[in-house]
């Protein structure tokens, strides 16, 4: 796989969580075993996960895909990644991120995303990537994403009409006739900017890793 992504060599942990790089034959297995046992985890996704989709995001440069483990117990906790990320630009997309359901509402996302966030906008100096901005987006009705990514310091930047056709079986709304098939959603977009970093951001995220 080419990529410009360093991790760092003591990798991407906190006092609970550790990040590992997502390696299919490790960790397909209990992904898709939850998957399958939880539909709901997939209710929010513009797409649906197959073990190619998988090999493609790994496969692209501009991607990078992590098991979370849950440190206490050793067990796989659920993924997290970077999408359409921009070293031209300095820029980058939290996600997906999917907390399986006995870890949600535990230490676990809210130190994943955070974990994420410092690594991208921290100075390469100092393990991280130096980006100038990180972006997060939702569905307008997923209300838990969006204040996961303003516990973490994200700010709401305004709403994408119509930016996926989404899923049978989604929440959607009906597109006008001759525009293809399927619902559309529309993307709350939120974003934390290296001056956000620098003003407070740092010292939030350190806070919420702080959090048992």
């Amino acid at each position: 796989m080419s990529t410009k992504f360093t991790i760092p060599e003591a990798g991407l942990e906190s006092s609970r969580i550790q990040l590992t790089l997502y390696h299919p034959p490790t960790h397909n297995a209990e992904f898709f075993t939850q998957l399958s046992a939880h539909p709901i985890l997939a209710r929010w996704l513009p797409f649906n996960f197959t073990p190619e989709i998988i090999e493609g995001i790994l496969a692209e440069p501009a991607c990078l895909f992590f098991a979370i483990i849950d440190k206490p117990t050793g067990r796989h906790a659920g993924v997290i990644g970077l999408l359409h990320t921009s070293f031209q630009h300095l820029k980058t997309e939290i996600g997906p991120v999917i907390c399986f359901p006995e870890f949600q509402r535990t230490h676990v996302t809210p130190h994943a995303t955070a974990l994420l966030l410092r690594y991208c906008l921290d100075l390469p100096k100092d393990g991280g990537l130096g980006f100038r901005r990180v972006e997060w987006s939702a569905n307008p009705l997923n209300v838990g994403s969006v204040k996961a990514a303003e516990r973490i310091g994200m700010k709401k930047e305004g709403t994408l009409r119509w930016t996926f056709i989404i899923p049978p079986g989604r929440e959607g709304t009906e597109a006008g006739e001759g525009r293809g098939e399927g619902l559309g959603r529309d993307s709350v977009l939120l974003a934390a900017c290296w001056d956000d970093w620098e003003n407070g951001g740092r010292e939030l995220v350190a806070k919420v890793l702080e959090r048992e």
